[in-house]
């Protein structure tokens, strides 16, 4: 007799989460975002809202998917303790490109699982990315292909942002938006078996 495992379910309307999660081989059942407010708090740190927000949107898809593991995370850019926004306008992304431009950056991604029987753990990818400095003519070309749109920090860095980077420290599925061995790690811990 099998037993058949609880459904993941991934709490997250980005399709690079989607990917990622299928490239270890793991297919949620479902796929539903928490559509929360983003918005840092007071005072708060870079850390502590990637943290934040990853968990609570765990809990939120977690009420609605009773049984089920739910993976989410939030990603989050920052220069300093300054949080970058997810561009959604030109003036967005410019302003996030000449910030970034020639110097590095953290990107911080929380990463938050929530159990059947409502445990919850998390874990923080750091990674720290730094940008060349871009030309007016490279920030041109780069904004005119749009994929700046929505992003954290206006870029995505397995678009075309990746001709821009120098080096990287960390995790890359971290910056993609979703840390794959932290995953894995707090799935297992949660007691998640693979079907």
């Amino acid at each position: 007799m099998s037993l058949i495992p609880p459904p993941l379910v991934l709490a997250s309307a980005s399709p690079r989460r989607l990917d990622l999660l299928r490239q270890i081989g793991l297919e949620p059942s479902r796929v539903e975002a928490a559509d929360l407010d983003e918005r840092p708090l007071p005072k708060e740190t870079p850390r502590l809202m990637a943290l934040r927000l990853a968990k609570a949107k765990a809990q939120a898809v977690a009420e609605r998917a009773p049984g089920a593991f739910v993976v989410a995370a939030d990603t989050v850019v920052a220069v300093g303790r300054r949080v970058l926004p997810k561009a959604e306008t030109e003036a967005e992304a410019i302003h996030c490109l000449e910030l970034l431009s020639g110097r590095a950056h953290k990107v911080l991604t929380g990463v938050a699982v929530s159990a059947p029987d409502g445990r919850l753990s998390a874990r923080l990818s750091e990674s720290r990315v730094h940008f060349k400095r871009i030309t007016a003519e490279e920030q041109a070309r780069y904004l005119a292909g749009g994929e700046w749109r929505g992003k954290a920090g206006g870029y995505a860095i397995q678009g075309a942002a990746a001709g821009l980077v120098i080096e990287m420290e960390g995790s890359y599925t971290g910056v993609v938006g979703l840390p794959l061995y932290e995953t894995l790690c707090l799935l297992e811990g949660l007691g998640y078996r693979r079907p």
